[in-house]
């Protein structure tokens, strides 16, 4: 062994703050002494093989420094003279390339390239004066690389053993879409959330919503007991006149000889989806640059399908979390999604969820052992770690108050009490959670009552100008108070509203200031409701039915969704299996909403498209097919932007005309309409194969109210003679 390779050296590994932990302890099992450690920094005392095995070994770094003079610096001329005091030719020759990076804190010297740039002229001055000539600068990939770095007026010198940053390991490919996390970041995720060399072959790994890969590449490199820098054709040393070449043959031969047997040991399952195909084929890519294409599987997948793959393993995952305030919405409720579908599908598993918003980690829903406060780049994230509990989520049952209640409106609350005994044990047999259980039964009492899980949603219809305004608001306040001791609720679960005539956008305006939303169910699917901002809670009850027949449609198909409002029918197509959806509204805040829905089932990517544009218009200029479209359009309505207007009766000829251009030839198109006095044009019987299913559309709490909406299977007419659709020509 040379006196070089037996010499101690003055050591430093960056990091990401929050991994000073994890790399303090590689570098005490790489033979460091003295080991110290700063936020993002750990300091040790060791030879040459320590440094050379951080090099190779270490999961977690990003550069290691040898550090070569420390000296005070409190101006450029005291920094010129410091480095100029360096032998340089120890280090380097004429023919080594070389390049100076800086970084300064509370320094003196303020401006780093300046810095930098004495740094060179002090070592290029030194050649001079020596040899008669100097060594070139190359930025990209020099033969050394030196660090200056300046805290308080006291420069530390050093020689970057790294090169370039060992998050680097050579495996990652070419792609677009959002940036990965590091991989020396993902490391350190997999190994906090639990994920060791050790674990039993029965224990897998587990990335639902996997991007380009790195977190299981990265658990399948520490289990398979492969460095991770034995990839790089690149280090800081290599061009080093210190460098020890044989040392480092021997570390690298035995780290693959380590790797051998990693490889031929029995593995666990390391599994990966991702709702993207683009990032399914990145992420493939880049295991088969690791070699790892054997070891880990990547499929397409919506996090809804996710179905427990073994009986023990770790899921770990870095879920989207959005840069604009749209993609946080739907973000927050991808998280809601995750854990309902975890504590369903791996009760006992291990959870490992990264994030960069700490209120999602509440959204979950799970009670976390550990929170460990991680950095991506500048983000202040977290990583959450924890144990799936057994799902206990009981079904919310109302129950009636046994005795009657106040005398004041006591006919409005026996017609209440009667309707809601038959509806509850109707709603019970059939599984529904949102309905009607009054509808203005009574002229007197002009309200609508609607259960929606365990809230209350009751709405007030503005009375005619004939009836005393006095007299409406006591009869609502009767109303109320019959509502509240029926249902035994609390009065922050009770929400009111007055419907009134609405014009232009005030329909579509928030009525006050706070934006709740709340999380209900219908069938298999789960919805956010507003019952305070909007005139419409975000789902039509009425619509239950038909909503319900587009999921069992739905299976396969290509779904279309016209004026799609919050998406209520794209969801049940989506859970209905259908094998791709379109929704389309001119409302930004509208689609927004379908996307917090869809993410709330745990759907989204390109299968799941949504477009703001005015319908008419998108379907003009759509080429698209689809197997199956709702059209649900407003009665009327007008947008000053585009000088249109749009009404449902004029209309319809059209817009049918022009979605069924759209409908596959043996496909089917469900429009629905609430405008009472509607009448569908006979030109469409003439053209189309049209059935009338209102009355079967109308679900039981509205079966009241037969004209609540109408309702039209549509689909091409059937040619007698050869038994084929025909074809709609405009």
């Amino acid at each position: 062994m040379s006196e070089i390779t037996k010499q101690l050296y003055s050591l430093t590994a960056s990091c990401a703050a929050g991994l000073e932990t994890l790399v303090s302890q590689e570098i005490k099992n790489f033979g460091g002494q003295d080991i110290k450690s700063a936020r993002g920094l750990v300091t040790w005392q060791g030879d040459l093989e320590s440094a050379y095995r951080t090099c190779l070994w270490s999961r977690y770094s990003s550069r290691i420094f040898l550090s070569l003079a420390e000296f005070p610096a409190p101006d450029e001329e005291a920094l010129y003279q410091g480095v100029l005091r360096i032998d340089w030719a120890e280090h380097m020759t004429l023919k080594t390339t070389f390049a100076v990076d800086c970084s300064l804190s509370h320094s003196a010297i303020n401006h780093s390239r300046f810095a930098a740039l004495r740094v060179k002229d002090a070592l290029v001055d030194q050649f001079r004066e020596k040899f008669g000539d100097r060594p070139g600068v190359e930025v990209e990939r020099p033969d050394v690389r030196i660090r200056l770095y300046i805290h308080k007026d006291q420069a530390t010198v050093s020689l970057d053993l790294s090169g370039e940053s060992l998050h680097r390991r050579g495996y990652r490919t070419e792609g677009g879409g959002v940036a990965p996390l590091k991989e020396s970041l993902a490391a350190a995720i997999v190994a906090l959330a639990g994920w060791q060399s050790e674990i039993p072959q029965d224990y897998m790994l587990l990335d639902p919503m996997c991007g380009s890969g790195t977190l299981l590449i990265e658990g399948a490199l520490l289990y398979g007991d492969v460095a991770p820098g034995l990839s790089r054709t690149y280090f800081g040393f290599s061009g080093w006149e210190k460098h020890d070449s044989a040392l480092w043959a021997r570390l690298v031969d035995e780290a693959v000889q380590r790797e051998n047997a990693g490889m031929e040991k029995d593995w666990p399952l390391i599994l990966g989806y991702d709702a993207d195909p683009r990032a399914v084929a990145l992420a493939r890519n880049n295991i088969e640059y690791a070699g790892l294409d054997e070891r880990i599987v990547v499929k397409q997948n919506q996090l809804a399908h996710l179905h427990r793959p073994a009986a023990k393993g770790l899921l770990v995952t870095n879920p989207p979390y959005g840069e604009r305030l749209a993609e946080k919405d739907e973000a927050e409720q991808l998280h809601r999604a995750l854990g309902r579908i975890c504590r369903k599908e791996l009760p006992g598993w291990h959870l490992g969820i990264f994030t960069s918003n700490p209120e999602f980690g509440d959204r979950m829903g799970m009670k976390w052992k550990a929170s460990h406060r991680l950095y991506n780049g500048p983000i202040n994230c977290r990583l959450f770690c924890g144990e799936v509990a057994p799902e206990e989520e009981q079904d919310f049952q109302w129950q009636l108050a046994s005795e009657k209640g106040p005398d004041e409106g006591i006919e409005f609350g026996n017609r209440l009490r009667k309707n809601s005994k038959k509806l509850l044990k109707w709603a019970r047999r059939e599984g529904i959670r949102c309905f009607r259980v009054y509808d203005r039964d009574l002229p007197e009492y002009n309200v609508s009552v609607d259960l929606y899980e365990k809230w209350i949603h009751v709405q007030e219809y503005a009375a005619p100008s004939t009836v005393d305004e006095k007299s409406a608001q006591y009869r609502f306040q009767q109303s109320l108070h019959q509502v509240r001791h029926l249902f035994g609720v609390r009065r922050d679960r009770v929400f009111l509203k007055t419907r009134r005539k609405q014009k232009g956008k005030a329909q579509y305006q928030k009525q006050g200031s706070r934006k709740k939303m709340h999380v209900v169910r219908e069938g298999a699917c789960f919805f956010l409701v507003n019952f305070t901002d909007y005139l419409d809670t975000g789902i039509f009850l009425d619509h239950r039915s038909i909503r319900q027949r587009i999921a069992k449609e739905a299976s396969g198909k290509r779904f279309l969704n016209l004026f799609a409002y919050t998406g209520a029918a794209t969801v049940h197509a989506a859970v209905g299996g259908a094998a791709s959806t379109t929704t389309v509204d001119l409302s930004f805040n509208y689609l927004n909403w379908a996307r917090m829905n869809l993410a709330l089932n745990g759907f989204g990517g390109l299968a799941h498209e949504t477009v703001q544009a005015d319908c008419m218009k998108w379907l003009q200029e759509s080429r698209a097919e689809y197997d199956l479209i709702f059209v649900d359009p407003p009665t009327f309505s007008n947008t000053k932007k585009e000088r249109r207007v749009f009404d449902v009766q004029r209309d319809h000829v059209r817009l049918l005309e022009l979605a069924m251009k759209r409908l596959a030839p043996d496909g089917l198109l469900l429009f629905s309409t609430n405008f009472r006095r509607f009448k569908m044009d006979e030109v469409i019987g003439d053209r189309f194969s049209i059935k009338d299913i209102s009355k079967a559309s109308i679900p039981q709490d509205f079966a009241r109210n037969q004209k609540i909406h109408k309702c039209w299977e549509i689909s091409a007419l059937l040619d007698i003679n050869s038994n084929k659709k025909q074809d709609f020509v405009d």
